[in-house]
């Protein structure tokens, strides 16, 4: 569990985000994949189940009311578990498209199990007890709520979102190199077609869109950590173009890449500030 606190509004920033769930407590915050933007404020939350390209920022603090979000990662094992568990909930599902995130209101149940859980975590020697309880219970309010066809698809290894993974998975390992979708779709034992239709609707991008957003959000973060030149950073992740690599950096971010890098060691550049989704 992770709770993150802001007194102002913060820049995009890119992360790759596993499968969570972000509650916003107190604010508001604004999550982009491609060209879609999914703004979630106190009392919502979003719910993320295959690794994510995600660009978030803060989009609503002040000094006197500062942004507060948590973020708790989902358990594949423990879903599948809940499932297995319960008759209703065991049925498997048919293999479909399904989103890979959306954002909702949390219900009550789900609010008071989360509320329980921040107040354990400020005792060390009983949360390690009792929190892994009320994780649990947080996974099937989740898993019975109103995301449920969502979140039961993260535990059912039949699922398209199975699918999904496993191909986000190769395009992790083969990032720096050209995607061939044929190749990748053989890479997790599926059809072109049928990945493409499983990849878009989980992710609202195609598979190399998907390697695009990934390799920019790794030449961001070597940017802000390293003194190496921008040209070096774009073909360590793939690009042979310096000027395409500019050109996406930009839409992507908004900034050329020169500015987010640091001048080199001992630079007092400061890492900029922005929140990653969830």
């Amino acid at each position: 569990m992770s709770l993150v606190q802001a007194s102002r509004t913060t820049r995009p920033l890119g992360s790759t985000t596993t499968p969570t769930v972000g509650l916003v407590l107190q604010g508001a915050k604004q999550s982009a994949l491609g060209d879609q933007v999914y703004d979630y404020r106190a009392g919502e939350f979003l719910v993320v189940t295959v690794d994510l390209p995600l660009v978030g920022r803060i989009s609503e603090a002040s000094e006197r009311t500062p942004f507060v979000g948590l973020g708790l990662p989902l358990r594949k094992e423990l879903i599948a578990a809940l499932l297995l568990e319960s008759p209703d909930q065991g049925r498997r599902s048919a293999v479909r498209s399904t989103p890979a995130l959306a954002v909702s209101t949390a219900d009550d149940q789900l609010l008071d199990a989360i509320t329980r859980l921040l107040r354990l975590s400020r005792r060390p020697a009983d949360y390690a007890v009792l929190a892994p309880g009320i994780i649990r219970e947080i996974h099937w309010w989740l898993l019975t709520g109103s995301q449920q066809s969502l979140v039961r698809q993260l535990g059912d290894t039949e699922s398209g979102t199975t699918l999904v993974a496993a191909a986000v998975r190769w395009i992790q390992e083969h990032v720096d190199q050209p995607l061939r979708v044929d190749e990748l779709a053989a890479g997790v034992a599926a059809g072109v077609s049928t990945l493409n239709r499983h990849f878009r609707a989980a992710t609202r991008l195609s598979p190399l869109q998907y390697q695009k957003a990934l390799r920019l959000q790794q030449a961001r973060l070597a940017l802000l950590s390293s003194g190496a030149d921008v040209a070096r950073i774009g073909h360590q992740v793939g690009y042979t173009s310096l000027s395409q690599f500019s050109r996406e950096y930009r839409r992507m971010f908004g900034v050329p890449p020169s500015v987010d890098r640091i001048p080199g060691p001992g630079s007092d550049k400061r890492f900029p500030e922005g929140i990653a989704a969830p």
